[in-house]
């Protein structure tokens, strides 16, 4: 199967704060081929809206990302959201920080999440997590990390994966190893590249300039018959352009295509 490419909104969310940006946005992608995207940090627009703009511009959902407060106060009003714009899959861009500084922290995140999916799940719905690098670094007071343990004490029926790549190669992971132990728990991937630069700071870049096989992630990404590739660049754009980078970007999704 091969996963159909998009782009994370993300990477031009100062082009989406309102809904006529929204709008010229997803025209923009339109034209260059895009039918899929994920909707992160977009404006205050309501979701009726949102849903006018996506059937307008011939656009789809597959994944979002919320704040962790939509999650635990204000669930039932995330899900109306989400069945209004047609995504089943609200995504969180990472544990805030109050869970991240060990295991009991992280366990803690685990049972608070818990309830969450599983009204998720009762709507047709699933929790879906987005890593960076700290997920894969060992916790100070156990011999595992964050990401060992949401693998293995979150249901996998209700509780996914938003992988991405980028992050999971900065911290000295092989995403397709990685991939592989989130079998059947990724709807979404994340396809994102960096370099270190002369100062020996990480940048990151458009698709394949960089330091990620994401040929092999995309082989992978078919065997394991994850549905959907977004291309994501939190910054770092070529000439400081993010429609610039989307377009070279889209151009290498393409053509790992053919």
């Amino acid at each position: 199967m091969k996963p159909i490419m998009g782009i994370q909104l993300y990477t031009l969310r100062d082009y989406t704060q309102t809904a006529g940006a929204l709008d010229e946005t997803l025209r923009r992608l339109s034209a260059m081929g895009v039918t899929d995207v994920q909707f992160s940090a977009i404006g205050d627009i309501p979701a009726e809206t949102q849903k006018e703009i996506l059937d307008r511009c011939g656009m789809k959902v597959c994944v979002t990302h919320k704040g962790f407060d939509r999650f635990t106060a204000d669930l039932e009003n995330l899900i109306a959201e989400h069945k209004t714009i047609c995504c089943d899959a609200p995504g969180l861009g990472g544990c805030p920080g109050e869970y991240r500084d060990s295991a009991e922290a992280v366990r803690r995140f685990v049972k608070e999440t818990g309830p969450i999916a599983a009204k998720l799940a009762a709507a047709g719905m699933t929790f879906n997590y987005h890593n960076h690098d700290f997920e894969f670094k060992k916790l100070p007071d156990a011999d595992t990390c964050i990401m060992d343990i949401l693998l293995s004490e979150t249901d996998p029926a209700a509780f996914h994966f938003i992988p991405d790549v980028a992050w999971i190669h900065f911290a000295g992971y092989d995403p397709v190893e990685v991939l592989h132990r989130m079998k059947g728990r990724v709807k979404v991937l994340h396809f994102k590249d960096y370099i270190i630069d002369d100062a020996g700071e990480r940048k990151f870049c458009s698709l394949g300039k960089g330091k990620v096989n994401l040929k092999a992630c995309y082989e992978a990404a078919k065997e394991l018959e994850i549905p959907y590739i977004m291309y994501e660049q939190d910054c770092d754009w070529v000439d400081d352009d993010p429609f610039k980078a989307t377009e070279e970007s889209w151009a290498f999704m393409k053509s790992i295509e053919e």
